[in-house]
């Protein structure tokens, strides 16, 4: 099939990050560079029906800091579909959206084991998995054995990153030393902003 008619594949990879972090990057890379994907957007979440959202930094700031984070970065570009969408953000709802907006693209979901494991307590999962790819990457302790030979899921081998912007916080909060964890621009950002402390 040549490359004209075909339809670039662009994995969404969904998060609050709150703030992004090089756990996030390498993922992202992983998937943008060394599977069958053809791009990498990074879609910055204003609220996750999932999740609290007591402890979400602004959501302009979190966007910010992707975009930072991935100027150079190969094939992997930050989006704000979901800020003009109704919130909470229900994954379904942006997928459904992103597909009558960019016909000439094929959406690929990707996430984590974790969130494989509480995948039934999505909204419209079964509609997700009739017609979206999945691409998983591994999480320490995460039993996704029933998921195993499902022909919508892709497991990758990509690198298993065990930072979390939970810690990152804490330890911003705590006046530690976060390089490394974050890019430059990013550490940065959250020392003019005076964020987290």
């Amino acid at each position: 099939m040549s490359t004209e008619n075909r339809k670039l594949k662009t994995g969404l990879f969904f998060g609050s990050y709150n703030p992004i972090h090089t756990g996030h990057l390498i993922i992202a890379n992983y998937m943008a560079n060394h599977t069958e994907l053809d791009e990498v957007w990074l879609v910055v979440s204003p609220h996750n029906p999932l999740k609290d959202k007591s402890g979400l930094t602004n959501m302009y700031d979190r966007l910010e800091m992707a975009k930072l984070a991935t100027e150079n970065a190969e094939n992997i570009r930050v989006s704000d579909i979901e800020f003009s969408l109704p919130q909470p953000s229900y994954t379904i709802d942006t997928l459904t959206y992103l597909h009558e907006k960019y016909p000439e693209k094929e959406f690929v979901l990707i996430m984590g084991a974790d969130n494989l494991v509480s995948f039934k307590n999505w909204k419209n999962y079964g509609i997700l998995l009739k017609n979206y790819q999945i691409y998983v990457y591994p999480r320490p302790g995460s039993d996704v054995s029933e998921w195993e030979n499902h022909p919508s899921i892709t497991f990758t081998k990509t690198p298993l990153m065990e930072i979390s912007s939970t810690f990152i916080r804490k330890a911003t909060k705590e006046k530690k030393n976060v390089q490394f964890f974050l890019p430059d621009k990013v550490i940065d950002f959250i020392e003019g902003k005076g964020m987290y402390r």
